[in-house]
Protein backbone atom coordinates (compact mmCIF):
# COMPACT_ATOMS: atom_id res chain seq x y z
CA UNK A 1 0.00 0.00 0.00
CA UNK A 2 2.73 2.58 1.07
CA UNK A 3 4.40 1.68 -2.53
CA UNK A 4 1.21 2.21 -4.51
CA UNK A 5 0.59 5.59 -2.51
CA UNK A 6 4.09 6.75 -3.14
CA UNK A 7 3.10 5.46 -6.99
CA UNK A 8 0.25 7.26 -7.03
CA UNK A 9 1.55 10.70 -5.96
CA UNK A 10 4.39 10.58 -8.34
CA UNK A 11 1.49 9.69 -11.55
CA UNK A 12 -0.62 12.64 -9.95
CA UNK A 13 2.16 14.93 -9.86
CA UNK A 14 3.75 14.13 -13.09
CA UNK A 15 0.77 14.38 -15.29
CA UNK A 16 -0.86 17.35 -13.60
CA UNK A 17 1.52 19.82 -12.34
CA UNK A 18 4.30 18.98 -14.91
CA UNK A 19 8.07 18.83 -14.50
CA UNK A 20 8.51 21.44 -11.80
CA UNK A 21 7.37 19.13 -9.29
CA UNK A 22 9.65 16.15 -10.04
CA UNK A 23 12.32 18.05 -8.18
CA UNK A 24 10.36 16.05 -5.22
CA UNK A 25 10.50 12.89 -6.56
CA UNK A 26 12.40 10.18 -6.13
CA UNK A 27 15.37 9.49 -8.87
CA UNK A 28 13.90 5.65 -9.73
CA UNK A 29 10.28 7.52 -9.65
CA UNK A 30 11.22 9.87 -11.49
CA UNK A 31 12.82 8.35 -14.16
CA UNK A 32 10.27 5.68 -14.54
CA UNK A 33 7.23 8.26 -14.91
CA UNK A 34 8.97 11.45 -16.38
CA UNK A 35 9.71 8.98 -19.42
CA UNK A 36 6.11 7.50 -19.49
CA UNK A 37 4.54 11.17 -19.37
CA UNK A 38 6.98 12.44 -22.21
CA UNK A 39 6.57 9.77 -24.61
CA UNK A 40 2.76 8.99 -24.03
CA UNK A 41 1.27 12.52 -23.97
CA UNK A 42 -1.45 10.84 -25.01
CA UNK A 43 -2.16 8.68 -21.59
CA UNK A 44 -1.82 11.72 -19.14
CA UNK A 45 -5.86 10.86 -18.89
CA UNK A 46 -5.57 7.70 -17.93
CA UNK A 47 -2.37 8.44 -16.03
CA UNK A 48 -4.31 10.77 -13.65
CA UNK A 49 -7.65 8.61 -13.29
CA UNK A 50 -5.28 6.03 -12.20
CA UNK A 51 -3.51 7.79 -9.70
CA UNK A 52 -6.80 9.04 -7.99
CA UNK A 53 -8.06 5.47 -8.07
CA UNK A 54 -4.71 4.21 -6.16
CA UNK A 55 -4.91 7.13 -3.97
CA UNK A 56 -8.30 6.49 -2.79
CA UNK A 57 -7.64 3.38 -1.56
CA UNK A 58 -7.53 2.78 1.76
CA UNK A 59 -4.46 2.45 4.25
CA UNK A 60 -3.44 -1.12 4.19
CA UNK A 61 -5.27 -2.33 1.47
CA UNK A 62 -3.63 -4.73 -1.14
CA UNK A 63 -5.65 -3.90 -3.96
CA UNK A 64 -3.13 -4.01 -7.16
CA UNK A 65 -4.24 -2.18 -10.64
CA UNK A 66 -7.33 -3.80 -12.75
CA UNK A 67 -6.31 -6.01 -15.58
CA UNK A 68 -5.46 -3.86 -18.98
CA UNK A 69 -5.21 -0.54 -17.29
CA UNK A 70 -2.87 1.81 -17.33
CA UNK A 71 -1.12 1.35 -13.31
CA UNK A 72 -0.80 -2.19 -14.74
CA UNK A 73 1.71 -1.49 -17.12
CA UNK A 74 3.15 1.13 -14.57
CA UNK A 75 3.68 -1.57 -11.83
CA UNK A 76 5.38 -3.56 -14.46
CA UNK A 77 8.20 -0.64 -14.85
CA UNK A 78 8.72 -0.41 -11.24
CA UNK A 79 10.06 -4.11 -11.39
CA UNK A 80 11.53 -4.18 -14.11
CA UNK A 81 14.44 -7.06 -14.58
CA UNK A 82 18.64 -6.62 -15.02
CA UNK A 83 19.74 -6.40 -18.91
CA UNK A 84 21.09 -9.91 -18.71
CA UNK A 85 17.88 -11.73 -18.44
CA UNK A 86 17.74 -11.34 -22.70
CA UNK A 87 20.41 -13.49 -22.72
CA UNK A 88 19.85 -16.15 -19.97
CA UNK A 89 17.54 -18.29 -21.61
CA UNK A 90 19.23 -21.02 -23.76
CA UNK A 91 17.43 -20.77 -27.55
CA UNK A 92 19.92 -21.20 -30.11
CA UNK A 93 22.80 -23.50 -31.51
CA UNK A 94 26.07 -22.98 -30.16
CA UNK A 95 28.01 -20.01 -31.21
CA UNK A 96 31.66 -20.77 -30.41
CA UNK A 97 34.61 -18.15 -31.51
CA UNK A 98 36.00 -19.12 -35.25
CA UNK A 99 37.55 -17.86 -38.24
CA UNK A 100 33.76 -17.00 -38.92
CA UNK A 101 32.97 -15.02 -35.86
CA UNK A 102 35.76 -12.87 -35.48
CA UNK A 103 36.11 -9.74 -33.16
CA UNK A 104 35.42 -11.60 -30.27
CA UNK A 105 36.16 -10.58 -26.91
CA UNK A 106 37.44 -11.89 -23.98
CA UNK A 107 36.14 -13.46 -21.21
CA UNK A 108 36.20 -12.10 -18.20
CA UNK A 109 37.35 -14.89 -16.28
CA UNK A 110 41.07 -15.88 -16.99
CA UNK A 111 41.87 -18.29 -13.65
CA UNK A 112 39.95 -21.56 -13.33
CA UNK A 113 42.13 -23.39 -11.07
CA UNK A 114 43.34 -21.49 -7.67
CA UNK A 115 44.54 -22.20 -4.60
CA UNK A 116 47.00 -25.09 -3.42
CA UNK A 117 46.11 -26.79 -7.36
CA UNK A 118 49.37 -28.80 -7.11
CA UNK A 119 48.78 -30.63 -3.27
CA UNK A 120 48.89 -34.38 -3.72
CA UNK A 121 45.24 -36.55 -3.98
CA UNK A 122 45.75 -37.34 -0.09
CA UNK A 123 45.81 -33.79 0.96
CA UNK A 124 42.77 -32.34 0.61
CA UNK A 125 39.78 -35.17 0.95
CA UNK A 126 36.76 -33.42 1.36
CA UNK A 127 35.04 -32.26 -1.80
CA UNK A 128 32.04 -30.13 -2.14
CA UNK A 129 30.51 -28.88 -5.52
CA UNK A 130 28.31 -26.07 -6.65
CA UNK A 131 25.46 -27.64 -9.03
CA UNK A 132 23.36 -25.68 -11.21
CA UNK A 133 19.82 -26.27 -10.96
CA UNK A 134 18.42 -24.46 -14.14
CA UNK A 135 19.41 -24.77 -17.98
CA UNK A 136 20.48 -21.62 -18.83
CA UNK A 137 23.63 -19.25 -20.08
CA UNK A 138 25.83 -18.21 -17.27
CA UNK A 139 28.11 -14.98 -18.54
CA UNK A 140 32.20 -15.09 -17.69
CA UNK A 141 31.39 -11.57 -15.49
CA UNK A 142 29.41 -14.33 -12.73
CA UNK A 143 31.80 -16.58 -13.05
CA UNK A 144 34.69 -14.38 -12.18
CA UNK A 145 32.69 -12.79 -9.79
CA UNK A 146 31.81 -16.03 -8.39
CA UNK A 147 35.00 -17.25 -8.12
CA UNK A 148 36.54 -13.84 -6.68
CA UNK A 149 34.13 -14.25 -3.89
CA UNK A 150 34.71 -17.93 -2.87
CA UNK A 151 38.00 -17.44 -3.15
CA UNK A 152 37.76 -14.32 -0.48
CA UNK A 153 36.04 -15.93 2.04
CA UNK A 154 38.12 -19.37 1.78
CA UNK A 155 41.45 -17.41 1.70
CA UNK A 156 40.18 -15.46 5.31
CA UNK A 157 38.62 -18.36 6.70
CA UNK A 158 41.01 -20.95 6.25
CA UNK A 159 43.97 -19.69 4.89
CA UNK A 160 45.30 -19.81 0.98
CA UNK A 161 47.09 -22.87 1.05
CA UNK A 162 44.64 -24.86 3.01
CA UNK A 163 41.77 -25.27 -0.32
CA UNK A 164 42.23 -26.07 -4.06
CA UNK A 165 38.99 -24.29 -5.84
CA UNK A 166 38.48 -24.92 -9.90
CA UNK A 167 35.81 -23.66 -12.40
CA UNK A 168 34.31 -26.43 -13.65
CA UNK A 169 32.16 -24.43 -17.01
CA UNK A 170 33.81 -22.52 -19.68
CA UNK A 171 32.35 -19.42 -21.70
CA UNK A 172 32.61 -20.71 -25.00
CA UNK A 173 29.32 -19.52 -26.58
CA UNK A 174 29.03 -15.64 -27.70
CA UNK A 175 26.90 -13.55 -27.57
CA UNK A 176 25.89 -10.57 -29.66
CA UNK A 177 23.87 -7.42 -29.20
CA UNK A 178 22.40 -5.66 -32.34
CA UNK A 179 23.34 -2.06 -30.97
CA UNK A 180 20.55 0.55 -31.02
CA UNK A 181 21.10 4.38 -31.37
CA UNK A 182 19.35 6.10 -28.50
CA UNK A 183 20.88 10.08 -29.50
CA UNK A 184 18.26 12.56 -31.02
CA UNK A 185 17.69 12.05 -34.61
CA UNK A 186 18.47 8.52 -34.33
CA UNK A 187 15.59 6.81 -36.63
CA UNK A 188 17.18 8.44 -39.34
CA UNK A 189 20.22 6.74 -38.87
CA UNK A 190 18.97 3.23 -38.12
CA UNK A 191 16.98 0.25 -39.95
CA UNK A 192 15.55 -1.08 -36.94
CA UNK A 193 14.73 -4.78 -37.56
CA UNK A 194 16.77 -4.94 -41.34
CA UNK A 195 20.50 -6.38 -41.13
CA UNK A 196 19.66 -7.22 -36.97
CA UNK A 197 22.36 -9.93 -36.65
CA UNK A 198 24.50 -8.03 -33.91
CA UNK A 199 28.05 -7.70 -32.86
CA UNK A 200 29.60 -9.81 -30.35
CA UNK A 201 29.44 -8.62 -26.95
CA UNK A 202 30.57 -11.44 -24.66
CA UNK A 203 31.07 -15.02 -24.08
CA UNK A 204 28.81 -17.46 -21.91
CA UNK A 205 28.87 -20.96 -20.79
CA UNK A 206 25.58 -23.09 -21.25
CA UNK A 207 25.24 -25.44 -18.38
CA UNK A 208 22.27 -27.95 -17.98
CA UNK A 209 19.99 -29.09 -14.75
CA UNK A 210 22.39 -31.10 -12.68
CA UNK A 211 25.60 -29.71 -14.15
CA UNK A 212 28.80 -28.72 -11.54
CA UNK A 213 29.59 -25.05 -11.72
CA UNK A 214 32.58 -24.50 -8.84
CA UNK A 215 34.04 -27.41 -6.88
CA UNK A 216 36.33 -27.16 -3.58
CA UNK A 217 38.05 -30.32 -2.33
CA UNK A 218 39.96 -29.36 1.52
CA UNK A 219 40.50 -31.04 4.93
CA UNK A 220 37.42 -32.17 7.04
CA UNK A 221 38.22 -29.96 9.39
CA UNK A 222 37.11 -26.82 7.10
CA UNK A 223 34.13 -28.23 5.34
CA UNK A 224 31.28 -25.51 6.57
CA UNK A 225 33.64 -23.11 6.09
CA UNK A 226 33.79 -24.58 2.06
CA UNK A 227 29.81 -24.78 2.23
CA UNK A 228 29.44 -20.78 3.28
CA UNK A 229 31.90 -20.23 0.45
CA UNK A 230 29.81 -22.01 -2.12
CA UNK A 231 26.67 -20.49 -0.69
CA UNK A 232 27.88 -16.81 -0.90
CA UNK A 233 28.94 -17.50 -4.89
CA UNK A 234 25.39 -18.81 -5.70
CA UNK A 235 24.49 -15.16 -4.93
CA UNK A 236 27.11 -14.43 -8.00
CA UNK A 237 24.88 -16.46 -10.93
CA UNK A 238 21.37 -16.18 -11.78
CA UNK A 239 18.39 -18.81 -11.44
CA UNK A 240 18.50 -21.53 -9.02
CA UNK A 241 21.83 -23.19 -7.66
CA UNK A 242 22.44 -25.98 -5.10
CA UNK A 243 25.79 -27.01 -2.86
CA UNK A 244 26.16 -30.73 -2.62
CA UNK A 245 28.84 -32.44 -0.39
CA UNK A 246 30.27 -35.11 -2.64
CA UNK A 247 30.91 -38.38 -1.19
CA UNK A 248 33.98 -39.05 -3.33
CA UNK A 249 37.40 -38.27 -2.31
CA UNK A 250 38.32 -34.76 -3.56
CA UNK A 251 38.30 -35.00 -7.06
CA UNK A 252 38.37 -38.21 -7.73
CA UNK A 253 35.52 -39.95 -8.82
CA UNK A 254 36.46 -42.97 -6.04
CA UNK A 255 34.01 -42.76 -3.15
CA UNK A 256 35.49 -42.44 0.15
CA UNK A 257 34.87 -45.93 1.55
CA UNK A 258 36.79 -47.43 -1.61
CA UNK A 259 40.20 -44.79 -1.51
CA UNK A 260 40.73 -46.07 1.90
CA UNK A 261 40.32 -49.81 1.04
CA UNK A 262 42.09 -49.52 -2.16
CA UNK A 263 44.83 -47.22 -0.89
CA UNK A 264 45.82 -49.68 2.39
CA UNK A 265 45.56 -52.59 -0.37
CA UNK A 266 47.94 -50.74 -2.41
CA UNK A 267 45.52 -50.84 -5.78
CA UNK A 268 45.85 -46.79 -6.40
CA UNK A 269 49.16 -44.89 -7.38
CA UNK A 270 48.51 -41.10 -6.91
CA UNK A 271 48.24 -38.95 -10.26
CA UNK A 272 48.36 -34.96 -9.28
CA UNK A 273 44.83 -34.28 -8.11
CA UNK A 274 43.87 -37.62 -9.37
CA UNK A 275 44.14 -41.13 -8.64
CA UNK A 276 45.17 -43.68 -10.43
CA UNK A 277 43.94 -47.45 -10.28
CA UNK A 278 46.22 -50.65 -10.89
CA UNK A 279 44.00 -53.04 -12.97
CA UNK A 280 45.50 -56.84 -13.62
CA UNK A 281 46.57 -56.17 -16.79
CA UNK A 282 50.23 -55.85 -18.01
CA UNK A 283 53.03 -58.24 -17.75
CA UNK A 284 53.42 -60.43 -14.59
CA UNK A 285 56.46 -59.95 -14.08
CA UNK A 286 56.07 -56.50 -13.31
CA UNK A 287 53.80 -57.14 -10.48
CA UNK A 288 54.70 -57.86 -6.87
CA UNK A 289 54.78 -61.40 -6.16
CA UNK A 290 52.27 -61.02 -3.36
CA UNK A 291 49.86 -59.49 -5.87
CA UNK A 292 49.93 -61.98 -8.34
CA UNK A 293 46.49 -63.31 -7.64
CA UNK A 294 44.51 -60.10 -6.79
CA UNK A 295 41.52 -59.03 -8.71
CA UNK A 296 41.22 -56.05 -10.39
CA UNK A 297 39.48 -52.86 -8.63
CA UNK A 298 36.37 -52.55 -9.52
CA UNK A 299 35.95 -48.72 -9.59
CA UNK A 300 32.59 -46.96 -9.35
CA UNK A 301 31.81 -45.76 -12.74
CA UNK A 302 32.03 -49.46 -13.42
CA UNK A 303 29.00 -50.47 -11.13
Amino acid sequence: AGIRSEVAVVCYRSCTLGPSSWGAVSPVHYKTFATVVLECPSQRGACVEEARRWASLPKGAHLGPSEGSLGLKLWGLTCCAGPHRCYRVIKNKPYPKSRFCRGVPDPKIRIYDVGMKKKGVDTFPHCVHLVSWEKENISSESMEAARVACNKYMVKTCGKDAFHLRVRVHPFHVLRINKMLSCAGADRLQTGMRGAFGKPQGTCARVSIGQILLSVRCRDSDAEKADEALRRAKFKFPGRQKVVTSNKWGFTQITRADYVKWKKEGRLENDGVNAKILTCHGSLGDRAVHKLMDGPAVSVRDE
